[in-house]
């Protein structure tokens, strides 16, 4: 039997923030009086309250962190689990290949994706997975699973060296998840060809993967009938 999911209580008004879109809760908006911070887990699972005590969402937690919860999803019945992240995952995954006509993208952004503190970058059949926050790192075997399952890619390098992870009180480290993978990669952007280091440079695999100066291509331009973002 699963122990019940721990509740936290904001302070009157501090809900109007998630309830306008925001996924951050500051722990200065939490009525620790009624449901006190300290004895949760970093990464912990919790349901979101408001002041009157109506449920707000799913989160995961992190005490030692000054963002000391992350809403995760507006249902509260969905945690940040396996099923979860396959979901995300394929939401993600068919955005981009509407929008890429090549498998080198940045699959997963954080929050745009509805998975915070999650950054994948797809080159082909590897991706480099960034784990940032500890509510991701306690599910990094489900999310291994699952990204295995929606992407099928070859490797998967876990890069969790950013500076970030030090204000969630976690360590750094990279490492190849089944067998090491390729030294360099060979990368298609925007139209040019690359040969990138996997493990060097600021960015995964030394390279940006938004293309943030890429013309805009007829497909993504505004249009009638055209999806909005």
């Amino acid at each position: 039997m699963h122990d019940p999911i721990p509740h936290l209580q904001l302070k009157r008004g501090e809900e109007r923030r998630l309830r306008g879109g925001h996924l951050w809760v500051f722990s200065n908006e939490v009525d620790t009086e009624k449901t006190p911070l300290k004895p949760l887990q970093p990464g912990q699972a919790v349901i979101l309250c408001d002041s009157r005590g109506k449920t707000i969402g799913s989160a995961y937690a992190n005490p030692h962190s000054l963002i000391c919860a992350r809403l995760v999803s507006r249902d509260s019945r969905h945690l940040l689990n396996e099923s979860l992240l396959v979901h995300r995952l394929k939401v993600a995954l068919a955005l981009r290949e509407r929008l890429y006509p090549e498998p080198y993208y940045r699959l997963v952004y954080g929050e745009s994706d509805g998975l915070p503190g999650l950054v994948i970058d797809r080159f082909d059949n590897l991706c480099v997975v960034q784990i940032n926050t500890a509510g991701m790192e306690a599910v990094k075997d489900e999310l291994v699973v699952a990204l295995q399952r929606v992407v099928k890619p070859s490797h998967i390098l876990i890069r969790a060296d950013s500076s970030m992870r030090e204000l969630e009180g976690l360590e750094r480290y990279a490492e190849w998840i089944g067998g090491a993978g390729p030294e360099t990669l060979n990368v298609n952007e925007n139209g040019g060809r690359f040969v990138a280091p996997t493990t060097g440079g600021q960015k995964p695999a030394g390279i940006s993967t938004t293309a943030p100066t890429a013309p805009p291509s007829p497909s993504t331009c505004a249009r009638p009938g055209a999806r909005r973002v």
